[in-house]
């Protein structure tokens, strides 16, 4: 299977495009038995990828570092981008169709939806990979689940459903707010009502400078605390 995989990333280089291979930790753990960012990277740059140019980005980088990193992965100066869920929210890469994910079991439904979101934004077919360990009901649902839908509330419930409402989206996410909903089957019309709401007011106002936004605007970088860009 690992080979296969491999071997599609070389013939989408190939043809010109990129590829993310996202994993759950920086450094490999003896705790936990899981991908690592500098793991692959070497393992990628010295043996399966030697002939292409493969970077690593991840959280613990600082900030210029990682705005270098993915300006050169968007001026196509980069094949394969090895990385954390730091790329969750971020520079967009029309030209990257292939995503990676290893050990997707660790990662919540949410999680998963937010990264696939990464590539297929431009003209060129796009796939995305889900790599897992574990052959439990729960994880053969959860990736029944991504296999079968893009609509961001229907993974949502699902997530819900299968990992209880504790934890709705799985570990905790950057970018996601920790909003207290009493009952989220039963608020998920108000939810979507929301997000139209949410849309047009942006397809109005992208960078909320209007008179009657700037307190919206406000509120959100209160409550996001800094962990999006508004």
């Amino acid at each position: 299977m690992e080979d296969r995989v491999n071997e599609f990333i070389k013939k989408q280089i190939q043809e010109g495009r990129q590829a993310y291979i996202v994993c759950p930790l920086v450094e490999e753990s003896e705790e936990i038995e899981a991908k690592s960012v500098l793991e692959l990277f070497e393992k990628y740059q010295t043996q399966i990828f030697a002939e292409y140019r493969v970077a690593y980005i991840h959280g613990k980088l600082k900030q210029k570092d990682k705005d270098k990193i993915m300006e050169d992965f968007k001026n196509g100066e980069i094949d394969i981008l090895i990385s954390t869920t730091v790329i969750e929210v971020g520079v967009n890469v029309p030209n990257a169709s292939v995503m990676v994910i290893q050990n997707a079991e660790r990662f919540g439904l949410a999680a998963l939806h937010q990264l696939r979101g990464r590539v297929g934004r431009g003209e060129y077919q796009s796939y995305c990979i889900l790599k897992y360990q574990g052959r439990s009901e729960n994880i053969r649902a959860r990736m029944k689940v991504m296999q079968e839908t893009n609509d961001g509330f229907v993974i949502s419930e699902k997530d819900l459903e299968l990992r209880g409402s504790g934890e709705f989206f799985g570990t905790k996410q950057h970018g996601i707010p920790e909003f207290k909903i009493a009952n989220l089957f039963e608020d998920m019309g108000i939810l979507k009502a929301v997000q139209g709401l949410a849309i047009r007011i942006l397809e109005d106002d992208p960078d909320l400078i209007k008179k009657e936004n700037l307190c919206l605007k406000e509120t959100m970088a209160k409550k996001f605390n800094g962990d999006i860009e508004i």
